[in-house]
């Protein structure tokens, strides 16, 4: 073999190499804006040898039991106060690796302008889950249309109400359902995930929203045995990085925060 066809075979041999030693970190996320932000920071992982394999899911409920029975390796979708939640009700021990952004809740509707157009009797929808229900209820609170028992409960129901001067008819619907069910209804609490896959402008079609002392920060989660490996560590430092914070201020214009 001649000189040329050897520094040929060494080179193939070497990317070879390279890309056996790849490791693969399978994260499970909701469309908008994790996996987005997921994808921006797939190639910078790349050069670090892992490969980033997002799985795109729709619903709440998936991405927590996948990684809990070890079928994906992370997850990137939820904030704590619903990760406690979950772990309480299911007998998971899922653990947040690192936060990375703030979605602010708002509320939203096609039928009025302002809260102060709420007639007597409005139908609000807002999630069925209890943290972003419970969410629901305190910035509809902090808008004055009612009036919680205790005012800091992070899982209040409407059970919990104790003022509701206008009388308003709430109905629990499954989070990722209320974008479809907007012209239904006289109002609807919406996660910001999913009013941006539905075409929503949170800054701006929101009749109130949280502001961004919200503490419903979006975490990267995984399982006690896996949080500290070093690709999940290096896949943390990339969420938390410079360019992440930029990709988001730039692409959601204030739709979603940064967290760190």
């Amino acid at each position: 073999m001649n000189l040329k066809k050897t520094l040929v075979a060494l080179a193939a041999a070497a990317s070879f190499s390279s890309l056996a030693a790849a490791e693969e970190l399978s994260v499970a996320a909701t469309p908008v804006p994790h996996a987005e932000i997921l994808e921006f920071v797939k190639p910078a992982l790349a050069e670090q040898g892992v490969e980033l394999d997002v799985k795109v899911f729709t619903d709440y409920i998936q991405p927590n039991i996948q990684v809990a029975q070890k079928r994906m390796d992370a997850n990137f979708f939820q904030h704590q106060p619903y990760l406690d939640e979950f772990n309480a009700g299911r007998g998971t021990n899922l653990v947040t690796v690192t936060g990375v952004h703030v979605e602010p809740f708002g509320a939203y509707s096609s039928r009025i302008q302002s809260l102060d157009e709420l007639k007597d009797g409005a139908v609000v929808a807002i999630p069925n889950d209890p943290t972003n229900g419970g969410r629901a209820l305190l910035l509809l609170q902090k808008a004055g249309l009612i009036t919680l028992k205790d005012a800091s409960k992070i899982t209040a129901t409407p059970r919990d109400i104790a003022e509701n001067p206008k009388h308003l008819d709430f109905k629990e619907l499954e989070a990722a359902t209320l974008p479809r069910v907007l012209d239904q209804v006289d109002l609807a609490l919406i996660n910001t995930n999913y009013a941006l896959e539905a075409g929503l402008n949170p800054s701006e079609d929101a009749l109130v929203i949280e502001g961004s002392e919200s503490p419903y920060v979006n975490i990267l989660v995984a399982r006690p045995d896996n949080k500290d490996s070093d690709a999940m560590q290096k896949l943390a430092k990339a969420l938390n990085s410079d360019a992440v914070r930029q990709f988001i201020l730039e692409k959601y214009e204030g739709a979603v925060v940064p967290a760190f």
